[in-house]
């Protein structure tokens, strides 16, 4: 399939900027949406440096979420669509609609345009936040037929954007999809090598623990996935027949706690870690803090819970074989020194 039309949503950001540097390497020609043309050289710049100097094999289109304009453009002659753009704000938004508006209706103007152009197959990125939440405690890891229950206790705006966003788009290709196919990947926290400034929010946390910026550690755990293999699995789930119909779980390993990843960043980085914090805050301290920060009343329902989630699928149905979780969030801390994004 090497040398199909593929468009990219998103393209300025961290999940699809690795998208667009694995499809370029596999001799992909490359569309990608931004909502500014004014970003284009930004992103190019950002591409050469990690090793890939697309030329005229990439294009670039403008076109957002929230409107319609520009999407049947960049959809037009493609062959694969991968749709990764998707709020993801590191501040709790004012209105939870702010992050479930865009998210579902955006899925949908990349669906319907993918379909009108007559796009093989659109993979769709989803979150483990569409599977692992708003559920009682779970006794086995979750899986792909799991999916977050919207009315749950505590449910983020960004859980239920990525919820109703998935939804949405499985009941499209249901009700009108014609003979496009559509495969969803759900990553976990996605962490990795930094290729700019404009990262993802999950980077934020190896940040925060890298510059001293939290004096200790809630108690709760989550996933961790590199985002090499996250556009790896992208990739499978575009070209694999067996991928059609299906969601994939990207996860690295049993999911970790903040302290789990604390201590891999001081075993492995040694001194460049010294800021690190590796004591456990209370969780009473936690829900006090809660009354005036919202960021932190985010996470009171997760304190103390153990998750997992399995990505046996992926590997089974796709041969997908990702990076080990230390190594994911070492190349992170390593990423951000070396671009000078951390605190001297």
């Amino acid at each position: 399939m090497s040398g199909e039309l593929v468009l990219v949503t998103g393209g300025s950001g961290f999940i699809a900027t690795h998208c667009i540097l694995q499809l370029l390497a596999a001799g992909h020609r490359v569309r990608t949406t931004v909502r500014s043309l004014k970003r284009e050289p930004e992103v190019r710049a950002t591409l050469k440096a990690a090793g890939a100097d697309a030329g005229d094999r990439l294009a670039f289109f403008a076109a957002d979420l929230t409107a319609d304009a520009g999407w049947a453009a960049a959809a037009a002659g493609c062959d694969f669509v991968q749709h990764v753009a998707s709020p993801f704000p590191i501040n709790v938004p004012r209105h939870e609609d702010e992050l479930i508006v865009p998210a579902r209706e955006g899925a949908l103007r990349v669906l319907r345009a993918a379909r009108d152009a007559g796009v093989k197959r659109v993979v769709q990125t989803s979150s483990f936040a569409a599977v692992g939440y708003g559920h009682p405690q779970m006794p086995r890891p979750f899986n792909e037929h799991d999916w977050t229950h919207v009315d749950g206790p505590g449910l983020t705006a960004y859980a239920k954007s990525k919820t109703l966003a998935e939804r949405a788009a499985w009941d499209f290709m249901a009700r009108e999809g014609g003979a496009m196919e559509l495969a969803v990947v759900n990553p976990v926290g996605v962490f990795g090598p930094v290729l700019g400034a404009d990262f993802s929010t999950s980077i934020e946390i190896v940040k925060r623990l890298m510059d001293g910026a939290v004096p200790a550690l809630p108690r709760i755990t989550f996933g961790v996935v590199d985002v090499r293999d996250v556009a790896d699995l992208h990739l499978k789930a575009m070209t694999a027949p067996e991928a059609a119909g299906e969601r994939f779980l990207a996860v690295a390993g049993d999911f970790l706690s903040m302290h789990d990843i604390a201590m891999v960043l001081k075993n492995r980085l040694g001194d460049a870690a010294r800021r690190v914090p590796t004591r456990e805050l209370p969780d009473w301290l936690v829900r006090t803090v809660a009354l005036v920060d919202k960021s932190a009343g985010q996470i009171v329902p997760e304190l103390g819970k153990r998750k997992n989630a399995t990505s046996e699928k992926a590997r089974r149905t796709l041969g997908w074989s990702p990076r080990s979780a230390e190594d994911a969030l070492v190349a992170t801390a390593e990423s951000l020194a070396r671009l000078g994004l951390l605190k001297r």
